[in-house]
Protein backbone atom coordinates (compact mmCIF):
# COMPACT_ATOMS: atom_id res chain seq x y z
CA UNK A 1 0.00 0.00 0.00
CA UNK A 2 1.61 3.49 -0.71
CA UNK A 3 1.95 6.36 1.54
CA UNK A 4 -1.09 7.93 2.76
CA UNK A 5 -3.64 4.97 1.69
CA UNK A 6 -5.99 3.56 3.56
CA UNK A 7 -7.73 -0.06 3.92
CA UNK A 8 -11.58 -0.27 4.23
CA UNK A 9 -11.87 -1.35 7.34
CA UNK A 10 -15.72 -2.66 6.11
CA UNK A 11 -17.22 -0.71 8.77
CA UNK A 12 -20.27 0.24 7.08
CA UNK A 13 -20.97 4.00 7.81
CA UNK A 14 -19.99 4.99 4.99
CA UNK A 15 -23.11 3.40 4.12
CA UNK A 16 -25.14 4.60 6.57
CA UNK A 17 -23.96 8.44 7.64
CA UNK A 18 -23.83 10.18 4.02
CA UNK A 19 -26.44 11.26 1.60
CA UNK A 20 -26.41 9.51 -1.41
CA UNK A 21 -28.19 10.58 -4.25
CA UNK A 22 -27.62 7.95 -6.73
CA UNK A 23 -29.74 5.77 -4.57
CA UNK A 24 -32.20 8.01 -3.07
CA UNK A 25 -30.39 7.73 0.41
CA UNK A 26 -30.73 10.24 3.06
CA UNK A 27 -28.22 11.55 5.10
CA UNK A 28 -27.93 9.12 8.32
CA UNK A 29 -30.35 6.81 7.18
CA UNK A 30 -29.13 3.00 6.50
CA UNK A 31 -28.42 1.84 2.68
CA UNK A 32 -30.83 -0.39 1.57
CA UNK A 33 -28.15 -2.41 0.15
CA UNK A 34 -26.12 -2.64 3.12
CA UNK A 35 -25.85 -6.29 4.51
CA UNK A 36 -25.89 -7.39 7.96
CA UNK A 37 -22.26 -8.11 7.52
CA UNK A 38 -21.95 -4.20 7.06
CA UNK A 39 -21.21 -5.43 3.19
CA UNK A 40 -22.84 -4.17 -0.01
CA UNK A 41 -25.26 -6.74 -1.24
CA UNK A 42 -25.62 -4.72 -4.80
CA UNK A 43 -21.52 -4.54 -4.89
CA UNK A 44 -21.42 -5.48 -8.61
CA UNK A 45 -24.01 -2.73 -9.73
CA UNK A 46 -23.39 0.06 -7.21
CA UNK A 47 -23.40 3.49 -8.34
CA UNK A 48 -20.35 5.55 -9.22
CA UNK A 49 -20.17 7.16 -6.29
CA UNK A 50 -19.59 3.88 -4.11
CA UNK A 51 -17.17 2.90 -6.74
CA UNK A 52 -14.78 5.83 -6.21
CA UNK A 53 -15.40 6.24 -2.49
CA UNK A 54 -11.67 6.05 -1.13
CA UNK A 55 -10.97 4.93 2.64
CA UNK A 56 -9.04 7.69 4.26
CA UNK A 57 -7.77 8.91 7.65
CA UNK A 58 -11.53 9.30 8.71
CA UNK A 59 -12.47 5.92 8.34
CA UNK A 60 -9.62 5.74 11.21
CA UNK A 61 -11.07 8.18 13.79
CA UNK A 62 -14.33 7.25 13.79
CA UNK A 63 -13.12 3.28 14.61
CA UNK A 64 -15.96 1.98 17.42
CA UNK A 65 -17.37 -0.66 18.43
CA UNK A 66 -21.04 -0.54 16.61
CA UNK A 67 -22.56 1.06 13.44
CA UNK A 68 -24.18 3.22 15.16
CA UNK A 69 -21.46 4.27 17.13
CA UNK A 70 -19.22 5.28 13.93
CA UNK A 71 -22.10 6.39 12.39
CA UNK A 72 -22.36 9.11 15.03
CA UNK A 73 -18.92 10.05 15.34
CA UNK A 74 -19.00 9.88 11.32
CA UNK A 75 -21.99 12.53 11.12
CA UNK A 76 -20.35 14.91 14.44
CA UNK A 77 -17.10 15.09 12.03
CA UNK A 78 -19.19 17.43 10.03
CA UNK A 79 -21.71 18.89 12.02
CA UNK A 80 -24.54 16.68 10.46
CA UNK A 81 -25.71 15.04 14.10
CA UNK A 82 -28.92 17.38 14.01
CA UNK A 83 -29.89 17.12 10.44
CA UNK A 84 -29.10 13.79 10.44
CA UNK A 85 -31.65 13.32 13.57
CA UNK A 86 -34.34 15.55 12.11
CA UNK A 87 -34.08 13.23 8.80
CA UNK A 88 -34.33 10.09 11.08
CA UNK A 89 -37.38 11.80 12.67
CA UNK A 90 -39.27 12.95 9.24
CA UNK A 91 -39.97 8.97 8.70
CA UNK A 92 -39.21 10.24 5.20
CA UNK A 93 -36.94 6.88 3.81
CA UNK A 94 -35.74 8.90 0.24
CA UNK A 95 -34.11 12.09 -0.62
CA UNK A 96 -36.48 13.18 -3.48
CA UNK A 97 -39.37 13.29 -0.51
CA UNK A 98 -37.55 15.02 1.62
CA UNK A 99 -36.99 17.81 -0.69
CA UNK A 100 -40.05 17.74 -1.69
CA UNK A 101 -41.49 18.31 1.72
CA UNK A 102 -38.52 21.01 2.36
CA UNK A 103 -40.23 22.49 -0.62
CA UNK A 104 -43.45 22.58 0.01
Amino acid sequence: MSAGAHECTRCGACCVAPDIAALDKPLGLVCPHLGPDALCTAYESRPEVCRSYAPDELCERIAAPTLEERVAKYLAHFQLTAEAVAVKASGLTSRAALFARRSA
